[in-house]
């Protein structure tokens, strides 16, 4: 099943997601679905909330970058439970959007190395650390689970240019290939 993916002004993307246990009623369902859903959206990241689950869970796959760059050919991982256990002082500005906010991209300032516990699709633990893009889009996916998106990382200004598109949001108003689910 393709999910339907929530759009921003949806209040599941402002909540703190629930940890999950290995009898989360279908989990190996709801993985597979979301990596359909991604697949289907054309994104690289896909966090529960935005399938409207407030559980600790999202999924990146990059697979789909890697004919421009061969490093991306295996990166398909499910993350459960995570927790960023180390950001680094070093950040990097980098263009970023979200399936929940179609129509919007503009430059975020993260962290450029990571360290992350996370729990894989056998809820077995993984302690790895990641740079550059893969850093990137995995804290692009946990602030999710956090209950935050991109957008609450620009400045006023840049958020104020975007104004009309998020108002068109948080009326329901959002065109985009991908099927969604609006306020």
């Amino acid at each position: 099943m393709i999910y339907p993916i929530t759009v921003y002004g949806l209040p599941v993307l402002k909540k703190v997601a629930s940890e999950i246990t290995p009898d989360y009623p279908n989990l190996s369902t709801v993985i597979e679905d979301m990596y359909k859903t991604l697949t289907n959206a054309e994104g690289v990241g896909l966090a529960a909330p935005q399938v409207n689950l407030s559980i600790k869970l999202f999924i990146v796959d990059l697979t789909c970058l890697a004919e421009e760059n061969p490093i991306y050919k295996d990166f398909k991982k499910t993350f459960i439970n995570p927790e960023i256990t180390f950001y680094s002082e070093e950040e990097e500005k980098g263009e970023e959007g979200c399936l929940s906010l179609p129509g919007i991209s503009e430059p975020v300032k993260r962290s450029k190395k990571i360290r992350i516990k996370y729990q894989d699709e056998n809820f077995e633990w993984h302690d790895e650390e990641y740079e550059n893009f893969f850093a990137r889009v995995i804290q692009h996916e946990y602030d999710h689970l956090q209950g935050k998106v991109f957008i609450d990382r620009i400045s006023p200004i840049r958020r104020q240019m975007n104004r009309s598109k998020i108002s068109a949001m948080l009326k329901g108003k959002v065109r985009c290939r991908y099927n969604v689910k609006t306020v």
